[in-house]
């Protein structure tokens, strides 16, 4: 089950809810820990035990860890322990390398633990946190398990700092308000999800159905542009009905995307893309690895091999590596060679394109596979359309021009620039028939399609 499923939206969604205020305020954690749990329940009986003992064994390390902080040694040694755990965790059900583990350890092949990439960043960074002394570790089981598996921001969550997790479940905002808001953001993000990019990820589909050998130019271009958009939408999507689910319950969870599609640099790009993940590699593993040297080399390498590191953690593959690592190449040589800042067309373009190389990498089934299909691009095939490449740009040009639209921020700027009264009070009174709207709509294209699970990564 997941946030774009109808069981969740009809169910699942409207009963926890209920749960939620009927119960006193005191009680209120204990009500959403029970609540994440029949969500992990409800993704199978072994996904509720996995994160039970997940859960218990981060927990216990925190509490070791803080007890022997003044004892060096041992509270690093904890720590790094519980650190292998996790990390291993992570390599087993990621990696496609680790199969035979999952055979030895009679795992069923269909069994995963959903957003154990994201949840496993938010316990890695509390045990660093409380090791550093910067977070004192709360004793309060059910305050540090909703940390871990509450289950808005289980799924594509934002990781957060325990601190700023703390801070938000004891200073909840709830009421009417923040219900209406938070439905805005899910249904925002259900869209994005189900109208763009699983329409985008069919569009993809059908032009990798075409042989690398003989691909065309117009075919190959559609096909990186579609992954890529609907990567973004997919990603942005879940950030924002994780953050519209929390808003319901009183938790305001920072953005996560802000329009970095066509950014004017990649700088810029980076800044906007995934915020909070982003935030997170950049304060545990970034940071650390600058303090050791000034000589700007040295820096240079550690940010292209944190790009290449950030890029492994979305494949785990070599091409999520090599996508992240020509990343870092890109924004350290725009810090030598590109000196304004704020480049306007030029900016935007190169931008892009690098973006769309990135996405090819990312999006191959090898590196082999990757090259050949940057050399279609370039017209290596010596075809530039063919007629089922006009096909796919005719059948699919609405939606490519939308989401670009969309992607871009465009629609957003109009309203936020727009002065006249009377426009935004239109666009005040028409939001709830356009919520009801695309609900209704993205209601019907699940019930057509059968599930919105493409393209959903494990992560």
């Amino acid at each position: 089950m997941i946030y774009s499923s109808l069981l969740f939206i009809y169910v699942f969604f409207p009963f926890s809810l209920l749960a939620y205020y009927v119960t006193p305020a005191k009680y209120r954690d204990v009500t959403l820990l029970v609540l994440s749990m029949i969500f992990c329940a409800m993704n199978g009986v072994g996904f509720l035990i996995f994160m039970t003992v997940y859960t218990a064994m981060n927990f216990a390390a925190c509490h070791l860890v803080g007890k022997y902080r003044k004892n060096k040694g041992m509270a690093r040694s904890i720590m790094i322990l519980a650190l292998v755990l996790d990390i291993s965790a992570v390599f087993v059900f990621r990696s496609d390398f680790f199969i035979a583990y999952r055979e030895l350890l009679s795992i069923p092949e269909e069994f995963f633990p959903v957003g154990i990439s994201f949840f496993t960043l938010s316990a890695a960074g509390i045990l660093a946190d409380v090791y550093t002394g910067k977070t004192k570790h709360n004793r309060n089981f059910v305050t540090f398990a909703l940390y871990i598996i509450f289950f808005p921001r289980l799924i594509i969550g934002t990781p957060l700092r325990y601190s700023g997790f703390r801070r938000m479940l004891h200073s909840q905002h709830t009421g009417l308000a923040d219900i209406g808001t938070g439905i805005t953001f899910f249904v925002k993000g259900f869209a994005k999800k189900v109208i763009a990019a699983d329409s985008l990820y069919a569009l993809y589909s059908a032009s990798v159905s075409v042989d690398i050998g003989e691909m065309p130019v117009l075919t190959a271009w559609l096909g990186a542009v579609s992954y890529l958009l609907s990567f973004y939408f997919t990603l942005s999507g879940f950030s924002d009905m994780s953050a519209g689910i929390s808003r319901c319950f009183g938790f305001r969870i920072p953005k996560n995307f802000n329009y970095p599609i066509f950014s004017q640099n990649v700088r810029c790009f980076t800044a906007r893309w995934h915020i909070q993940a982003s935030q997170w590699f950049r304060q545990y593993i970034a940071k650390p690895l600058y303090s050791i040297s000034d000589i700007r080399l040295y820096k240079d390498i550690v940010l292209i091999a944190v790009g290449g590191l950030i890029g492994f953690w979305y494949t785990f593959d070599a091409g999520g590596t090599i996508c992240g690592i020509i990343w870092g190449i890109a924004i350290t040589a725009e810090t030598y060679f590109i000196k304004d800042k704020h480049l306007q067309a030029t900016g935007r373009l190169y931008t892009f394109i690098i973006a769309v190389i990135c996405t090819v990498f990312m999006a191959g089934e090898s590196s082999a596979y990757s090259i050949k299909y940057l050399f279609a691009m370039i017209g290596g095939n010596r075809v530039l359309a063919d007629s089922q490449s006009l096909y796919l740009l005719k059948s699919y040009v609405l939606i490519l021009i939308v989401s670009i639209y969309t992607a871009a921020s465009f629609f957003r700027n109009i309203i936020v620039r727009s002065r006249m009264k009377k426009v935004q009070n239109i666009i005040t009174a028409l939001s709830p028939v356009i919520v009801i709207s695309m609900m209704i709509l993205c209601t019907v294209l699940i019930s057509y399609r059968g599930s919105s699970e493409i393209l959903l990564l494990k992560m």
